[in-house]
Order: C-alpha cells, then sequence, then structure tokens
C-alpha cells in the first residue's frame, strides 16, 4: 500500500501519544512501546513474580533420541524452546561436567542437570540513579524529565533495564497515584530507543487531568527526526493504516487492515543524504513516526529495524535511530496555565547532526 500524501491540516490536535514498544533493535520482547497511554497497550503478557533459583535432574527417554537438546529440553520440563535456549546459553544445562549448547544430539540414557537461576520479578521497581535522566520542570502536581535512550518508561516482563519510574525513586520522587505501582505517574511513554521530554504526575488530580488530556489529543507534542533522503513534499500528511507487521515480531508496517494512523511534518532543513524534519502526530501508534517515514523510503536515518542504511549510520556514529521528543505542552492540571517544555538534543544526536551539516556524511 502506498502511504497518502494530503496537505497539512493545521486545524487538527496534535497527537495524543506517539509511537514505541517494545520492541525491536533497543527494547527485548515486552518492552514498554513508545509514547502509548497505558490502557492502550496489548498487553498479553502474563506478570508473574520473582522465581526462587532450583535445580532438576533428567534422564533422556529413548523418544527424546536424537532430538536437539534445546527441543529435548523443552519437552522435558515443559517450557518454550526459547526459554529452554536461554538456560543453555546461560550455561545452566551439564551433562558430562559439561556445559552443552543448544544444538547437541541428544542420547538415550543421558544425563542433564538444569540449574533454573533465581529470576526478579518483572515489574519490581529498581530504584536507582539513571545517568543521564535530567529534570526539566519540576512542579507540586508534576514532574517533566529528559529520558535518555536505553531507559525504559516502566517495568516490564522482559525488560531489565533503567525505567523512568526507578529513576524518579532514586532520585528521592515518591508518586502516590492511582493504577498498578510499577506505573506510578505514567501518563504517557515513549519508546526505549528515543529521548526526550516525558511528563510524569505526581498527584492523583495530576493524573487524572493529564491522562485525560492525552486521551483527548489536547498535548502538544513535537518531535524531531532524521530522516534519509529528502521527503517530497517538504511538508504534509502521511495517512496510512499501521499494523504488526506479518512476518516479523516486534516490528509493525503499514498493512490494509491496520488501524488509523496520521503523521504530519515539515522539513526543517535538507543536507543532501538526509533531512531534519518536525513531526506531529495526530494519532500515537506504536512506532508511528518510524514506520510511517520507513514506508516512504525516507526511514529515520540509524533506525536499521526499518531499513536505514548501515553504512550512513556508521558515518554518523548513530546506535539507535534519530528521534527524539523534542517539545511537550499541556496545561497545567491545577491551573489550566499552559506549560511548555523543550528538550535539547542528547550528544549523540548533536553529533550526527554536525556531521551532516559539515557535508562529510
Amino acid at each position: 500500500m502506498t502511504p497518502e500524501r494530503t496537505a497539512p491540516e493545521h486545524n487538527t490536535p496534535e497527537d495524543l501519544a506517539p509511537e514505541d514498544l517494545a520492541p525491536e533493535d533497543l527494547a527485548p520482547a515486552g518492552a514498554p512501546s513508545e509514547d502509548i497511554l497505558p490502557e492502550d497497550v496489548d498487553d498479553d503478557t502474563d506478570a508473574g513474580g520473582a522465581t526462587a533459583a532450583a535445580s532438576y535432574r533428567f534422564v533422556v527417554p529413548d523418544e527424546l533420541a536424537g532430538s536437539r537438546v534445546d527441543a529435548g529440553l523443552a519437552k522435558l520440563m515443559d517450557i518454550s524452546r526459547s526459554q529452554a535456549a536461554v538456560l543453555i546459553a546461560e550455561g545452566n544445562v551439564i551433562s558430562k561436567d559439561r556445559a552443552v549448547g543448544k544444538s547437541l544430539k541428544l542420547a538415550p540414557g543421558a544425563v542433564l542437570d538444569v540449574t533454573v537461576p533465581a529470576r526478579r520479578d518483572p515489574l519490581e521497581i529498581v530504584e536507582e540513579v539513571v545517568e543521564g535522566l535530567n529534570i526539566l520542570l519540576d512542579d507540586d502536581e508534576f514532574v517533566v524529565i529528559d529520558k535518555p535512550v536505553g531507559v525504559a518508561a516502566h517495568p516490564s516482563p522482559g525488560w531489565v533495564g533503567p525505567t523512568v519510574v526507578g529513576g524518579l525513586a532514586g532520585l528521592g520522587y515518591r508518586i502516590s497515584t492511582s493504577g498498578s505501582p510499577e506505573r506510578a505517574g505514567i501518563v504517557h511513554r515513549l519508546d526505549v530507543g528515543t529521548s526526550g521530554v516525558m511528563v510524569v504526575a505526581k498527584t492523583e488530580e495530576a493524573y487524572t487531568a493529564l491522562k485525560r488530556a492525552f486521551k483527548e489529543r489536547t498535548v502538544d507534542k513535537v518531535y524531531h527526526a532524521v530522516v534519509q533522503g529528502l521527503p517530497d513534499p517538504l511538508a504534509g500528511t502521511i495517512d496510512a493504516p499501521i499494523g504488526r507487521h506479518p512476518g516479523h515480531d516486534w516490528r509493525f508496517a503499514v498493512i490494509e487492515d491496520g488501524r488509523d494512523s496520521i503523521t504530519h511534518y515539515e522539513v526543517l532543513e535538507a543536507f543532501g543524504k538526509a533531512s531534519l524534519v518536525e513531526v506531529h502526530l495526530e494519532t500515537g501508534r506504536t512506532h508511528q513516526i518510524r514506520v510511517h517515514f520507513a514506508a516512504l523510503r525516507h526511514p529515520c536515518a540509524g533506525d536499521l529495524t526499518y531499513g536505514a542504511d548501515p553504512r550512513l549510520a556508521a558515518t554518523l556514529g548513530l546506535t539507535r535511530q534519530w528521534l527524539h521528543a523534542r517539545q511537550l505542552g499541556f496545561d497545567h492540571p491545577r491551573t489550566g496555565e499552559r506549560v511548555t517544555v523543550t528538550s535539547e538534543y542528547p550528544q549523540d544526536l548533536r553529533y550526527a547532526l554536525e556531521v551532516l551539516e559539515s557535508g562529510q556524511a
């Protein structure tokens, strides 16, 4: 399907919740996806709690003889093959006093000693000072942060890295709002691989008001992205439905039966091999900016998941997509006054721009 391009609709509300999630190049399966309200997320993963370490010994039965050890172990332990592969990769499956490889063929009567290590609760909030997580505005009702790349909004199954919730706790913030504890104060999210401005509610009043504002699309969000090539026209709207990619887990694509997705953009500066664009989202689908520009054959620079040129990414020093939540504007939940906060580009994105501006790319 070819994305439709129309003239920008300047009277349209700016976005509810841009992009994320999960999961892709920088985020493992289950990590939070970009800027979707928690209640809009399809969560088909059981949370589960912390587990204690355990040891098992198995004697390979005749019917599993000749099977790969990961397939056989999955049947012996009644777990998925991927879970078995993780145990093997961690060196937790021993035969004849040696760790086995997943491609080993099982022999009848062979003995497998398996250690299942203790796993922490995936929803546990780990209090820690997160490098690069800076406070842009601290109010009695909310806190606006500069989220660095590599940080998820909150704990979730499959994600073991730092989180905004844990980082704020590490800075001494005690947020009390309704909803699940691991999502305390979270009213919108940015993908792990996207940096920039993000607001977190401190009080129940702010939590309710800000969630409503995002849902009703009264929040102004401005994203900046560097995309490959030069979009034509220089300003316009991409109107193309987005859904899960039919052939690749944790990727999304423009598909016929996807959800309505609308992106407004304007080219700010052209550098030849790439262009700096400003983006306003009318809808907030997972990876929306990345998918829409990839569908136009102008993927975000550095976004190898969605077809970016790895040589250009290397030249620009990028290890993630050039995508930044630049500005956030919303009504103060108590006074009603308009609040606007801007986030500066982080060092890796600044460096990439400097290379483009110098003409060295």
